[in-house]
């Protein structure tokens, strides 16, 4: 019984260091996820408003690496590194996500897609180090506001992808 008690002790443990954020994309599963896995449609959608995506390098595979540079609006260059840490297409991907290779406060994120529909739910669960650096990623760089911007981007790009392959 003592086993039982410790599970939820855990879950509420991690839950102050975590962000969760989902959005409904109306397209497959296939295309959602293939546009988080090809540089040449990431690129054009990733990072919150106002931001643009020059990668650096790309490699997508399980511990292959995305190196890449977000703009943001301000003109502020933010450098960005993330290892593909497990991928099993068309469903999940795990990442580890920070400013370069070696960035001790850098945070695990998954991601899920499921069908919902002849739509898609992608979820993105974000576990950082510790509580104090999501209460900064949250308060001093706005993530979940971020986050559901990033997710907005994805959807409108994936919706005008669906659009001109009606069209053609």
């Amino acid at each position: 019984m003592a086993g039982a008690r410790q599970e939820p002790q855990a879950e509420s443990a991690a839950a102050d260091r975590e962000i969760v954020i989902s959005r409904v994309i109306d397209a497959s599963r296939e295309l959602v996820f293939k546009a988080f896995t090809e540089v040449r449609h990431l690129s054009r959608w990733w990072g919150p408003e106002g931001f643009t995506t020059t990668t650096r390098s790309f490699e997508f595979r399980e511990g292959g690496e995305w190196v890449f540079v977000l703009h943001g609006p301000d003109g502020t260059d933010y450098s960005e590194w993330i290892r593909w840490l497990r991928i099993t297409p068309p469903e999940r991907i795990a990442l580890l996500h920070g400013e370069t290779r070696d960035d001790p406060n850098a945070f695990e994120s998954v991601l899920t897609f499921a069908p919902d529909g002849a739509a898609t739910r992608i979820e993105m669960h974000t576990v950082f180090p510790t509580k104090e650096l999501r209460d900064e990623a949250v308060e001093k760089y706005h993530a979940i506001e971020g986050g559901r911007q990033t997710l907005s981007n994805l959807a409108a790009y994936v919706t005008g992808l669906v659009r001109k392959e009606a069209e053609s």
